[in-house]
Formats: structure tokens, C-alpha cells, sequence
């Protein structure tokens, strides 16, 4: 039987990390490296007080990680105020989603964790008037092309990404957590409705502990853009610890799943968090998860053969010959449950044969 990967080792028992050997400590940091979760290793030896068994070389890269991290942290906190003094004469509620919630919230999932760009949530009926004041704050508009503004604005659930001219940070405004022709679609308004505030932070609000722990689910296996597929299947294994250490977590959890029809991706949650990880999840929980959720014997095979492969990352180390296969059967699979049938034939069409000849013609 083939030993799991190490990454998966380090993040199920780290303290068994120091019995590796130099060159296992290598790998470590390149499988780290490549999951974007080399930042978040550096805080699970702190805490585990198993830093000082690392070499000198490993522990200096993950010290690295852990200073840009630090400023990375730092970095969303300004950039959140920004956002926030934006939006602040829309009187609009300000939603934070994923990294820049786990930031302003203070979670475990904070702890390391590095990304690209800022999600928010608000009403859709209020886009324009978001919109209008990001840009008087210096927020433009990319994906100029016109094929990608109507995808974005008549079919997705956000507006094209905005760029900020002088510091080029990346914000996307979002109206719901899946596109307007997903066949699953959550209540935006039960989401917002539930939403909490943070502390110290007026005008700013968090999901609600379940809420998060779905968008966070959904987010991952909804999507065919696996790259950091381990990191957020980390995100989700330390939500789950932290909220689930409160009994009345679980039972809210299932309830909450059911009603904004998001059963199956919380049964993918708990599913590979446990197998993967070893996340804790209650056996009571698992198996509310599992009658919610469950899809046929076939399907779950299939999903555990790709999902498997496609949760590690991208090294060698960690791949066979069916990794990449995998990687793009779920990737059409993402494909197929943002948009129907139709809808989705036409967009592809657009996207292999019409656009690069647009993109050609343009001055």
C-alpha cells in the first residue's frame, strides 16, 4: 500500500514529523510549497512544538513563509479598512467572504493562509451602487472584453473582478455564493440575513459560523480550479475544529445544509476532510451528512477516485498517471454545474472559437 504524501502526514500528526530525515524534510517543503500552504506548515509546528526538530535549511523556509505571511496578514487588514471607507456613504452591508473574513474574524484558518484578491457579498440589487463607489476610490473594471462583462454580469454571481489602479490589489464583489444558472441556487438573502458582525469593525459582517463552513465547501467542490485545492480542504478542516468544538455546531450544520440545498457539498466536506485529514466529525453528523447527501454508489466511487488525485498538489511526489485526468474531468465537471446544457455548448463555443478572433481584431 503507498504511504499517504507528506503533506497530508504533517497536517494529520505533526508530531510525527520529527523522525523524518533530511530529505524527507525537503520533499515536505516542496509539497508545502506547491499546495500554498507552506506558511500555514510553519504555524502548525509552532503551535505543536515541533519547529525546532526541522534542519536549519527546511526551518529557514518556512520562517520566510511565515514573515511574508505576517505581512500578508497585515496587508488584507489595510486593504479591508480601504474597502471599507469605499463603501461607507453606500450604507450598504459589507459581507466579508472566505481569507478576508477568516483575517478580520480572527479564525485558526487566518493562520498562514496567503490569497490573491478580497470577496465581498452584497445585495444584488445594490452592484451598481458598489460599483459606482469602488471606482470613485480608485477600483477599475477588468475583462474588458463585451462577451466577458455580459458572462460576468448576466449569468455569474459577481461582477468581473476590480483592480485598483495604484495598488493593484484584486477585490470581487459578489451578490451570491453560486452563478445565477448553477441548478443548486442558496438563498443570498438567508445568508445575509444570518450573517454576524466583527468585532470592532462596523459596517462589516462574516457568514455565519455554518454558512461558512458551506460557502467554503461549495467553493471547493463546486469548482474545477483545483490549484489550491489542499489549502481549502485545510480551510475547511480548521473551520470545522474550531466551530465544531461546540456541540450545537453539528446538529445547526446538517439543518443549515438543508436549507440552502447544499447537503451534497457538505457531505464532500465532511467526507474528505475526515479521510484526508483526519478531521474529527461526530459519527452522528456523518451520518446526517450521508442521508442528505449521499449520491448514488457509482458517483461516489468516480468522485472519490478524482477527488482523491485532484485534493494534493500539483508535485510529482503526490501525482500518478491519473492526476491529470482527473484535474480535467473535474474541471468539466465545474463546468456542467455552473450553466445548463445550452447555455454551456454556446459559452464554450464563444470562448475556443469567437473570442481569440475578437481578441485579434481588437486595436
Amino acid at each position: 500500500m503507498t504511504p499517504p504524501p507528506l503533506i497530508l502526514r504533517a497536517f494529520r500528526q505533526p508530531e510525527q514529523l520529527s523522525a523524518l530525515d533530511p530529505a524527507e524534510w525537503d520533499l515536505l517543503i516542496r509539497q508545502a510549497r506547491k499546495a500554498n500552504l507552506l506558511a500555514s506548515l510553519h504555524v502548525l509546528l509552532q503551535e505543536r512544538s515541533v519547529l525546532a526538530a526541522a534542519p536549519a535549511g527546511p526551518r529557514e523556509h518556512l520562517a520566510w513563509a511565515d514573515a511574508l505571511a505576517q505581512r500578508h496578514m497585515l496587508a488584507v487588514r489595510q486593504e479591508v479598512s480601504l474597502i471599507r471607507q469605499a463603501l461607507q456613504a453606500c450604507a450598504v452591508p459589507v459581507i466579508l467572504l472566505k481569507g478576508a473574513a477568516y483575517v478580520m474574524a480572527q479564525l485558526p484558518s487566518a493562520h498562514g493562509r496567503l490569497f490573491s484578491d478580497i470577496d465581498i457579498l452584497v445585495p444584488k440589487e445594490r452592484l451598481d451602487q458598489v460599483e459606482a463607489a469602488l471606482m470613485l476610490h480608485g477600483w477599475a473594471a477588468t475583462h474588458h472584453d463585451a462577451y466577458d462583462q455580459r458572462y460576468y454580469r448576466t449569468w455569474m454571481h459577481e461582477l468581473p473582478p476590480m483592480r485598483h489602479i495604484r495598488r493593484m490589489t484584486v477585490i470581487d464583489v459578489h451578490h451570491a455564493i453560486v452563478p445565477d444558472t448553477a441548478p443548486v441556487y442558496p438563498d443570498p438573502a438567508k445568508l445575509r440575513a444570518s450573517a454576524c458582525p466583527v468585532e470592532g469593525q462596523a459596517g462589516l459582517l462574516t457568514l455565519a459560523p455554518a454558512d461558512m463552513v458551506l460557502h467554503s465547501a461549495v467553493h471547493l467542490f463546486h469548482d474545477g480550479e483545483l490549484d489550491n485545492g489542499l489549502r481549502d480542504l485545510v480551510d475547511l478542516d480548521r473551520l470545522l475544529r474550531h466551530f465544531g468544538s461546540q456541540p450545537s455546531f453539528w446538529p445547526m450544520l446538517i439543518e443549515r445544509a438543508r436549507t440552502l440545498e447544499l447537503t451534497r457539498p457538505l457531505f464532500y466536506a465532511l467526507r474528505y476532510t475526515h479521510s484526508l485529514l483526519h478531521t474529527n466529525v461526530p459519527t452522528e453528523a456523518l451520518a446526517q451528512a450521508t442521508r442528505f447527501g449521499h449520491p448514488g454508489n457509482a458517483t461516489l466511487a468516480l468522485m472519490d477516485a478524482l477527488f482523491s488525485r485532484a485534493l494534493l498538489p500539483e508535485h510529482p511526489s503526490c501525482a500518478d498517471r491519473l492526476s491529470g485526468l482527473a484535474r480535467q474531468m473535474l474541471y468539466i465537471r465545474a463546468s456542467w454545474l455552473r450553466m445548463p446544457p445550452l447555455l454551456l455548448a454556446r459559452h464554450l463555443f464563444h470562448k475556443a472559437f469567437l473570442s481569440p478572433r475578437l481578441a485579434e481584431s481588437a486595436p
